[in-house]
């Protein structure tokens, strides 16, 4: 019997817990200064920080082990509005995050002062700075220059190797060493394109009823880089 001739299951939506915990948060060269200035809060060159990265970069993660240790209020900024500023302010920290999706400037001005007059602090995530948001607001435009810029870039060989090697035990895979360097040399280098990944290479090892291989993943990958 052939590959082509082996019977296929339909692969389940069976769901998986990623590890988002502040030890779970994979450093390399590539979101260092994120990592360490996130770290040092309280004590930020400025009250206001805005972090920019890639899709799929880890800017999540890195606002979820934020609020474990300050307990900062989250929220998306398509979400802000100028009645929900009082409450974020009161908890003494605030996320605002993808504000590259569009935000109300006011309801943003009004955080951003109210935040100052409370000495709280406010980190605000995007995949653009804040010269690409379209923003019309002087006021604010003004505010967000005084911001502290930190970025995060795409990943080196040695972090995008501990990347899958996480989201495959996301999925509770043990993978080979040598399948995720064979991975690692021929994948587009994005955190976000390696979730995708490892997600095909999950169904189709169901489907085929194959162990995870090198055959295996390079068909995986040729299939997305055709789609």
């Amino acid at each position: 019997m052939t590959m082509a001739d082996t019977p296929r299951q339909l692969p389940l939506e069976l769901p998986h817990d990623a590890a988002l915990g502040r030890e779970d948060y994979l450093v390399g060269s590539s979101n260092r200064a994120a990592y360490e200035l996130l770290d040092m809060w309280p004590e930020w060159p400025s009250p206001v920080v805005i972090l920019a990265g890639p899709v799929g970069s880890g800017k999540t993660h890195l606002v979820k082990a934020w609020h474990q240790d300050s307990g900062a209020a989250v929220l998306p900024a398509s979400d802000l509005t100028t009645g929900k500023v009082t409450e974020l302010v009161a908890v003494g920290a605030v996320a605002i995050e993808d504000a590259h999706r569009g935000l109300d400037e006011t309801a943003l001005f009004h955080l951003l002062n109210a935040a100052r007059q409370a000495e709280a602090s406010v980190l605000i995530t995007s995949r653009t700075w804040q010269n690409a948001w379209n923003l019309t607001l002087p006021d604010l435009i003004s505010r967000l220059r005084a911001a502290t810029p930190v970025e995060i870039g795409e990943p080196d060989d040695h972090l995008l190797r501990l990347v899958l090697v996480k989201l495959f035990a996301d999925r509770q895979l043990m993978v080979d060493p040598g399948v995720v360097d064979y991975l690692v040399v021929r994948m587009e280098r994005s955190l976000g394109v390696a979730g995708q990944v490892v997600d095909a290479i999950d169904r189709e090892a169901l489907a085929e009823r194959h162990k995870i291989s090198k055959p295996l993943v390079g068909r995986v990958l040729e299939t997305l880089q055709e789609g």
